[in-house]
Parts: C-alpha cells; structure tokens; sequence
C-alpha cells in the first residue's frame, strides 16, 4: 500500500477522537441520540481543526445501518464496520457527495445540486451533500440553492465547512446550524503529537514535541504535516527516526526564543548596540526579516500574557519552558511598556509586507523600541509639575542667584571674613524663561551634541573677557594683631588708567540694582591698605556683567594671618585668589555648582541639584537626590559632572563630590532654596511689577510674572 502522510493516517473516525472540539461533538452526539436532524449545518473555524473531518463522520453516524443502542452500537457514534460507514470512510459511497465549492462555485452546478437532490437515496437513510469551502460560492448560486434550503426534502442534508462563514449570505445563515470550531489547544496538539510519535516509533525530545505543537498555530494538520517533514529530515539511530529541537528549528527557519529574551533585555538596558549586532548576525545566518519580526510579535505577545496574568496563564499556549522565559522577560517591563512595544513591533511587521528594504525597516523598529523605555509616563510628568500659583520648579537662570543675608558689622575686633561674589547678574534684565520639565531623559543625548560647543559657551575656570567691577564695598581696617607670619610685601593697587578703560565698556550708566560705593572709593582703600584681603575669582559670563562684593560673618572660623593678592590685574579686571579654609560653606557650592550649570546648559542637572540634600563627609560632599538610579544617570552625566568639577576648582574647593539616589526630595515637589534674584531697577519687568493693575492680580490670582514684553511706541 502507497505511503499515506500522517494527516491522513491519523484522520479520526469517530467523535472521540477529535481533539479539542468537544462543544461541537457533544452537541452533534446529543442530537443523534435524540433524533434531532437539521437539514443543513455550517462548520466554520481555523484551516485544519476537523471541519470537514467531523462532516464525514456525522455523514457516517446519520447512514451508519446499525441501530443506536444495539450491541454492535451502543453509543450514537458510528460503528465503522457496516457497508455505509466503510464506503463513506473510503470515499466512494454513492449517497454522500462531497463537492469542492471553491471549482464548482457557478449557478450551473448549483443548479445540477439542486435538480439531483430531489431524487432520494439510492441506499441509504439520508442524501447528504459535504460542500467544501462553502464561501466561494457566488451570490447567485447561493440564491438559486436558498430555495432548496429553505423547504428541503426529508432525505437531504447539507453540510457546509468554511473558513470564513460572513462571505455566506445571512440568508443561508439563518436556515443552518452553525458550529463554530476552536482552534486546537497546545496541550491537546502535543498529546496528540506524543502518542503518534510513539505508534510510529520515533525517538523525539520534549523540547522538539514544543516546537511542533507551537509551530501548528492551533491546527492540528498543520503540526503533524511538520512533524511528517521532520521525521523525513532525520537521522536514523538503532533503526529510528531521532528528532530534536535544534533540527526542528533548522527545518522551520525559525529563531530560539532566547535571542529574543536577549533583545529584551538589551532593550531595558538601553544597549541599542549590541540590540542591532544581534540582529545583523541573524540576518547574515540567513533568517528573512518577515520571519524575526514574526516570531517577536509573538514572543511579546506571550511576555505580555505573562505580565498581565501570570506564568501560569491559559492565555500562554506554549510550553513550560517557554512559560519561565516569558515570565523572566515579563519582570523587566511594565504592562504600559509592553503594548506599547507590541504595537509599534506589529506595526513594523506590517511595513515590511510592502517595504522594498525590509532590514532597514526592521532595525528602525528595534531602534524605536530603546528609545521607548526613555519615556515619563504622562502621570508621573503630570505629578512633577508644580501647582497652580507655585514656582517651585523654575528652572536655574544666571539671574537666579542666592543672595547673601546683609549681616551688621561687629563692634568688637574680628577675624577678616572672606569675600565671597555673589551669582553674575546680567547688566539689563531679561525676561524669564518659561517652567520645563524637571527631567528629561534625552538628555544624555543633548549633552553628547553640546560637547563640541562647549568651548564657545562661557568658561568656569577663567574670564574670557574683562569683568567689571562696578559695585565693591569698601573693606574695613580689621583690628591689630600680632603678625604670625612674614612682613607681607606691599599691595599692588590697579593703576587710574586700566580702571577707567573698564568703567568705558560699560553699556548702560544706569545705577545697578545694589547700591555701593564708586569704583574710585576703592582706589585709595587698596592703595593705603596696609595688608592685603583675599577675594575669590569670579568666572566669566557671555556678557559684561557687574560683580557685588560682599562681605559674611562665617560662624566657626578660625582667625588666619594675613594674606596677600597674587595678581593685581588680569585683562582688566581683579583676579584675586581665594583664602584656604577650614569649613565649607555648602550653599556657596550649592550656589556655584548650580549656577555653572545653569550656564552651561544643563539647566535639568541644576534643578535637580538645587533640590537635593548637600553635606560633607570628610573629604567628600555627597549630593542625594530623590530620583531612580537610571534617571540620575541620565541626568548627571559625565559632561554634567565635568563642569561641577570645575566649579569647584574654581572656588578653591577640592573635595570630591558624588551623587546618590534616595529620599530627598524631587525637583519641582517643593521650594527651592536659593530664592530667584528680583528685577533690576528700572527694567521694564520692575516697571511691570510696579503697576497697580499687576499687583492687584498678583494678590487675587496668587499669580507671577514670569515674562514681560515691551510693547510701547518706539520699544
């Protein structure tokens, strides 16, 4: 006898033997029992799950000449032995036609159907007609067979199996019962795959029955037509067929799920490298694009089932093997990341059907991917921001300074405080720059592009253009006291004439914010000063801009000996060297390190500093914010860090600083320290301030005023 394939072999002959339509058998054997025959039925459902499988066997039990009941039949199923059910079986029985209707679609054959069906069997109880992909059939031979259907002869019946039961016009619909067929369960494939690999005597692995079962798709024939071409393809040991699951793979052309695991994982770690080095090995080993897209639709699909209902999940028709991997890659994203990936992942599978470059399309789609686990949800974004009326979460401008508190002088002898500058103040005020985000997680990327502009930007460590130095207060003779170390040499004061060349450059004569005494009150106090007093160098900013000297009583300090200024003059301007402490003031750091960064761009690091808890210990000033270590990354990245770096250099601190994440509290959640600087005088945001109409509103609305715009004639 020729070789029949294993879909064939293993056809089930009775309802019992179909698996995973149990809803379908158990209707159909209660209606045999009870004498309840329809004269027209729709079997419907997925390509190789027993549509018209289950056709022929009710064809069997409706001609099957033993009675239910009878020792030869005790059950409504067929008994597989009389004359009807062997011919039905072989295909050869002259009282069932099963026509293929996707050739003999037209009105003539629907016709030729109609005219023989009024004849009644030439043997057997019933006439039955099995019409095969019902849905081809026109509209017009549908119309001609709906009479037929609607007053049918007691010996016709009509069977009807389709893939696609709403191509049928509801008017056939309604005169039929319509089945609706499951696709296979796993479980039930791979039990099934099982007992025929031990009839036929087949060594195979539980790994390759796996792959067989997930591979079928739910269709029944589909899994046992693979495993007839793997059982072909393989090695033959001790007289069997030995399969395992790398053979599987190989003949299917399909990935092992542990590289997509890897994909993931890449992906939640932002390695989009070794994401696409991956990727290009696959495809040089041959694997189409449509295929790798495929099976990661799928491998999501599955690690989402996993997040939303466990590993345990009926949603997940794979193995136990497979159960554990989705699980693992479920716990490295949330439900939101994965549909989001699932959806931009099918998307891409679609573009590649019509995309003439497929592995381009593929790679933008990974890419795309990474970039995702870099979003804020909108209600974490939606929870940073402040509320109405709040300014907490301005960002860090150069205008925004911390002021120093205008202590009184004491009465009694003290030590010479330091002189510390206060934050650069621009020589006309600017409107301010609306709120942004407190983080960004793109910006590790800007800073990466801003490297190379970074040398035009203003400079930390020196000026890069003459400082002005317009409002200085004059310093007090300090006490005597004994000298604890050599006779200091005498103070260089600034010659008359570079003092009025700076005093040139000045843009605008109108008075600065602060009052102080004229440049040439400091004149004789650094000429006739007996010692010298050392202040701190202040580092340049893009534009002219004026430096306020003031002076603090710092709690805790030591008296220290006199010191001397190392350079009188720098390009114009007085470039004095800081005197060494003992203590650190940690908001003049706070202060700097936010303002360099304010300067340099990094307007988020600033933010995200200013809010966080500063303290010293030992050699070291630890910065604790209340972020994730990710977003801390991020934010403080190695440029950021460079230029904190370099602030404190630039103040004469050398301590190291470092970053860590906990429980302080996030930008933007409460007030800043370092209160915003007010309007310059006599600029048009000051003038605004100062109108009625805007206080007023100020006081109704709680509101600020962020930005002004000069709209007068002639502005």
């Amino acid at each position: 006898m020729a070789y029949q394939v294993l879909a064939r072999k293993y056809r089930p002959q009775r309802f019992s033997d179909v698996a995973g339509q149990d809803h379908v058998t158990r209707t159909l054997l209660n209606a045999l029992s009870q004498g309840r025959i329809a004269h027209g039925y729709i079997f419907s459902g997925h390509r190789g799950i027993g549509k018209t499988t289950i056709a022929r066997i009710l064809a069997m039990a409706l001609n099957c000449r033993r009675e239910i009941g009878s020792p030869e039949r005790p059950t409504p199923e067929p008994c597989s032995t009389c004359e009807s059910c062997t011919e039905i079986r072989q295909g050869n029985a002259v009282d069932v036609i099963e026509i293929d209707a996707a050739t003999n679609r037209g009105i003539d054959e629907i016709r030729e159907l109609r005219d023989a069906a009024r004849y009644r069997p030439a043997r057997d109880r019933y006439k039955i007609y099995i019409l095969d992909e019902a849905h081809q059939i026109t509209d017009a031979a549908f119309n001609a067979l709906l009479k037929t259907l609607e007053e049918p002869p007691d010996h016709i019946v009509f069977m009807m199996a389709t893939t696609q039961p709403e191509d049928i016009p509801q008017t056939i619909r309604s005169r039929c019962q319509h089945f609706s067929f499951h696709a296979v369960r796993f479980d039930d494939i791979l039990e099934q795959l099982r007992a025929i690999s031990v009839h036929e005597e087949v060594g195979v692995e539980d790994a390759a029955l796996a792959l067989l079962a997930e591979a079928g798709d739910g269709s029944m024939r589909d899994a046992l037509s693979i495993m007839d071409q793997a059982i072909a393809s393989a090695p033959v040991i001790d007289g069997r067929p030995q399969l395992d699951a790398a053979q599987i793979r190989e003949l299917m052309g399909s990935v092992p799920n542990t590289i997509f695991e890897g994909f993931l994982e890449a992906i939640a770690e932002g390695r989009t490298a070794a994401l696409i080095e991956e990727l290009n090995r696959l495809l040089n080993a041959g694997n189409s694009p449509a295929q790798i897209a495929r099976q990661f639709v799928r491998y999501l699909r599955n690690t989402l089932m996993a997040r939303i209902d466990g590993e345990q999940s009926e949603l997940l028709q794979i193995s136990a093997d497979e159960r554990a991997r989705a699980a693992r890659s479920a716990l490295l994203f949330s439900e939101e990341d994965l549909t989001r990936f699932l959806q931009i992942t099918l998307r891409t599978f679609d573009e590649l059907n019509y995309r003439q470059e497929q592995r381009f399309h593929l790679e933008l789609g990974l890419i795309k991917l990474v970039h995702l686990t870099r979003l804020l949800p909108v209600e974490e974004f939606l929870s940073k921001l402040p509320p109405a009326g709040s300014t907490a979460s301005l960002p860090r401008t150069a205008a925004a300074a911390r002021p120093a508190p205008a202590a009184p002088r004491p009465a009694t002898p003290a030590p010479a405080p330091a002189l510390r500058p206060t934050a650069p103040q621009p020589a006309a005020a600017r409107p301010e720059e609306p709120a942004r985000p407190a983080f960004s997680p793109f910006e590790a990327d800007r800073s990466r592009k801003m490297t190379s502009d970074a040398g035009s930007g203003p400079s930390i460590e020196a000026p890069s253009q003459p400082v002005i130095a317009s409002q200085v207060r004059p310093i007090a003779e300090p006490p005597a006291r004994p000298i604890l170390d050599a006779p200091p040499e005498p103070v260089m004061a600034p010659a008359p004439a570079p003092v009025s060349n700076i005093a040139a450059v000045l843009p605008d004569p109108e008075p600065e914010p602060l009052t102080a005494a004229p440049i040439e009150a400091l004149r004789p106090t650094l000429e006739t000063r007996p010692e010298p007093v050392a202040v701190s160098t202040v580092a340049a900013a893009p534009e002219p801009f004026a430096v306020a000297l003031q002076e603090e009583d710092e709690p805790g300090r030591a008296p220290v000996g006199k010191a001397e200024v190392e350079s009188p003059l720098t390009n114009g301007a007085l470039a004095l060297a800081q005197e060494p402490s003992s203590s650190v003031d940690m908001a003049l750091i706070q202060d700097t390190v936010c303002s360099a960064l304010d300067a340099q761009g990094h307007s988020t690091a600033s933010v995200l500093l200013s809010s966080g808890q500063w303290r010293e210990k030992g050699d070291t000033i630890e910065v604790e914010v209340g972020i994730k270590k990710t977003m801390l990354g991020l934010t403080m990245n190695a440029e950021a860090e460079k230029i904190c770096k370099a602030a404190l250099r630039a103040i004469g601190i050398n301590h190291k600083l470092t970053f860590i994440h906990g429980e302080a509290k996030a930008p933007g959640s409460g007030p800043r320290p370092a209160s915003t600087a007010s309007a310059a005088r006599g600029s048009i945001q000051s003038i605004a301030l100062e109108n009625p109409l805007v206080k007023r509103a100020q006081e109704l609305f709680n509101a600020e005023v962020r930005s002004v715009l000069d709209l007068r004639p002639g502005k």
